[in-house]
């Protein structure tokens, strides 16, 4: 019987229980999963800033993930053109992707050569986008008290 190949893919930046839950519902859903890390390039040019963690990084933690047989950086933005490498069975995406003109097409174009697309619940509550923001955040309060403790220090 032959083994139902999946595929993961994901920039995976600030892990968190979203990305293992993905992993974890695609897991379950063929015989080898593959994950899919997105180069930092790439990473760029979907999401107009580069990842936090570097691209070493998040393969080795994603690598590291049981749910995971086996990772591939992903370095080019056509699907189809990662399909030729890996020739996967099924794509998972989050379902932030259903009904929208990128699943739209990414449907579109995956029927052409026979692999289904399930999509899983996104996790609204954590995503790399609020990590991001509150790390941000975080960090532009620290500036602004960096910034009031250095002229309180300078005007005394």
């Amino acid at each position: 019987m032959p083994q139902t190949v999946g595929y993961a893919p994901g920039v995976y930046d600030l892990f968190h229980v979203g990305h293992l839950n993905i992993l974890r519902h695609a897991r379950s859903h063929c015989d080898y999963l593959v994950a899919g890390v997105v180069s930092d390039e790439m990473a760029t040019l979907a999401k107009g800033r580069p990842p936090v963690i570097p691209l070493v990084e998040r393969l080795e933690i994603v690598r590291s993930i049981r749910h995971v047989d086996a990772a591939f950086v992903e370095t080019v933005p056509d699907k189809l053109e990662t399909w030729q490498q890996v020739r996967f069975d099924v794509l998972f995406k989050g379902d932030d992707w259903r009904g929208t003109p990128k699943g739209a097409r990414l449907e579109r174009d995956f029927a052409t050569v026979g692999v289904r697309i399930v999509y899983f619940p996104y996790t609204v509550h954590t995503s790399s986008t609020q990590l991001r923001a509150a790390l941000d955040a975080l960090s532009a309060d620290s500036s602004r008290n960096h910034f009031t403790e250095n002229a309180t220090q300078n005007s005394t």
